[in-house]
């Protein structure tokens, strides 16, 4: 166990029961436990397999290749429509969670054999990123900032277009840019 989830269970505003429950489970399964993301992370041979967290209506698990998983029981979902490989379970109190113990370990153990063996998730291609007009100008007006935002990894390059492109006014859209500016130009992502 450690002492950083222990910190990080405690904080908890609302589900920390069923955060503690996952975690036993997850444990029991043999995974490595990390704070990664400033989340609670477990590792088979230093690859991530599964996170938990806290939403507002729910505790999470997620399964970094989820989209690998047969899912017999039907309990992942995709938690955005633009995720490829990730799938979460979604967990309203304890009970539900020890009622599905033996479901969540086995998910558990096909996602570790999954990493064992190596299987990948077969990202589909993504299409060129196409910014809109009030980002295109903030990296002419400055170089650094582009340069900042290219060093970015594509799935933050990704996100940060994404929150970009979707307001329909241009005014909302620099102001979104502008808010970020910094955050990219100290190598951060979009949640971070």
């Amino acid at each position: 166990m450690n002492p950083k989830i222990d910190d990080y269970l405690l904080k908890a505003e609302r589900w920390q029961k069923e955060l503690e429950a996952l975690r036993n489970i997850i444990l029991d399964c043999g995974l490595h436990e990390e704070l990664k993301w400033a989340v609670p992370c477990y590792t088979f041979h230093g690859s991530n397999v599964v996170i938990i967290g806290e939403l507002k209506d729910c505790a999470v698990l997620s399964f970094f290749k989820g989209a690998l998983l047969q899912d017999a029981h039907g309990i992942l979902v995709k938690p955005g429509e633009n995720t490829q490989g990730a799938r979460t379970a979604k967990f309203t109190s304890v009970k539900e969670i020890t009622d599905l113990e033996p479901v969540i370990k086995a998910y558990i153990f096909e996602a570790i054999a999954l990493e064992d063996i190596g299987l990948k998730v077969d990202f589909k291609e993504k299409a060129e990123l196409v910014f809109p007009d009030e980002l295109q100008n903030k990296f002419n007006e400055l170089p650094a900032f582009k340069a900042a935002f290219n060093a970015l990894s594509p799935g933050r390059q990704r996100a940060y277009n994404l929150y970009f492109s979707a307001p329909k006014q241009s005014k909302t859209r620099e102001s979104r840019i502008e808010k970020y500016v910094e955050q990219i130009m100290e190598g951060r992502g979009f949640n971070e």
